[in-house]
């Protein structure tokens, strides 16, 4: 079968906001509205969703983001849906949604990651839907490091056309910004030199079909049916996959039981290689996080590239989900074709 590629946004389509997961405190409503305006002044018109409130830890009860995350699904007029951000528990809205209704309707571009790949990954897995993973809105108003690309650019260009991103060699090396005091930083501040790490055997220049997200959100998903990325590798990509995955927080220790678990539930059969994003997250006291990897992943015959640019660390790449691409770890680049 064939990866569906929603078609590329233009000028005056409408962009949905809703928040599946954590929705935004009134203390980030500076950064929330200069995020808005960044994409308003980017020639689209913004749709903003009833459920995008941070009284829990979750925007709205769970039907509530079901319902309004399907009604634009749905919505024709509605050419992309890019939530504010992440959160912890979108995996309460996967048994809610109409999988039928939506295999019946034209693709949609949904933009994210962390647990908004919770409902990515199913969108892809299931559906055949391309997703595009690497950025939420709140990330909008960055300047994009020379070599990478925002969402909008990724979205708008011509598909026909490669996207090809190569890493800048440099990263932020503490946590975010501080979006109260200065709701409308722009400039990522890429303090740390950094390269990619190759482990595992094989050759390090590769290509398959995207497939994959965050570790912690999605390793409770291994052997249900919205994570059968087993299936999704036999109905949509025979030429084998390339999965990436990135931890939020978790320690090593976890990051090494949940990619075994991965693997035990066939996540890297038929795969051609795998990519690790860089990751905030703790060594443990006898075991680092690339050696959690090699641990749970070396044995595979497989090139794992680690700390690439996706994922909690910035900057970031983006990656479409469900499109082939070609990886060269030696000029640390990643070609992307999406047609």
């Amino acid at each position: 079968m064939a990866i569906r590629y929603p078609r590329p946004l233009r000028p005056g389509d409408t962009i949905g906001v809703t928040a599946p997961s954590s929705g935004v405190g009134a203390s980030m409503q500076g950064r929330f509205e200069r995020a808005v305006d960044v994409v308003r002044r980017a020639g689209f018109e913004v749709r903003l969703g009833a459920c995008l409130g941070a009284e829990r830890v979750v925007s709205a009860p769970r039907r509530e983001r079901a319902e309004e995350l399907m009604g634009m699904l749905l919505d024709p007029a509605v050419a992309a849906i890019v939530p504010p951000w992440g959160g912890e528990l979108a995996i309460d809205l996967l048994d809610l949604l109409d999988f039928d209704a939506l295999a019946a309707a034209k693709p949609t571009w949904v933009v994210g990651f962390s647990d908004l790949t919770t409902v990515m990954l199913p969108l892809t897995t299931r559906l055949g839907w391309a997703t595009l993973h690497g950025h939420n809105l709140m990330d909008t108003p960055y300047e994009t490091p020379e070599g990478l690309t925002g969402w909008i650019e990724a979205l708008t260009r011509d598909p026909a056309e490669p996207l090809v991103q190569h890493s800048p060699g440099r990263y932020r090396s503490g946590g975010w910004d501080d979006y109260e005091g200065d709701p409308g930083v722009c400039d990522m501040t890429l303090d740390a030199e950094g390269t990619w790490t190759v482990l595992g055997g094989g050759d390090p220049a590769f290509s398959g079909r995207l497939i994959g997200g965050c570790i912690e959100v999605l390793s409770p998903l291994a052997g249900t049916p919205f994570a059968d990325v087993p299936a999704f590798r036999r109905e949509y990509a025979p030429e084998g996959t390339i999965v990436f995955l990135e931890a939020a927080e978790h320690g090593a220790y976890d990051v090494c039981r949940a990619l075994h678990g991965l693997r035990l539930a066939g996540w890297f059969e038929g795969a051609n290689g795998v990519l690790i994003g860089r990751t905030p997250g703790p060594d443990a006291p006898k075991l680092s996080q690339h050696e959690a990897v090699a641990d749970a992943l070396g044995g595979l015959g497989l090139p794992i590239v680690l700390d690439v640019e996706f994922g909690h660390v910035q900057p970031f790449a983006a990656f479409v989900a469900g499109a082939v691409a070609e990886v060269d770890a030696a000029s640390r680049t990643i070609t992307q074709r999406l047609a």
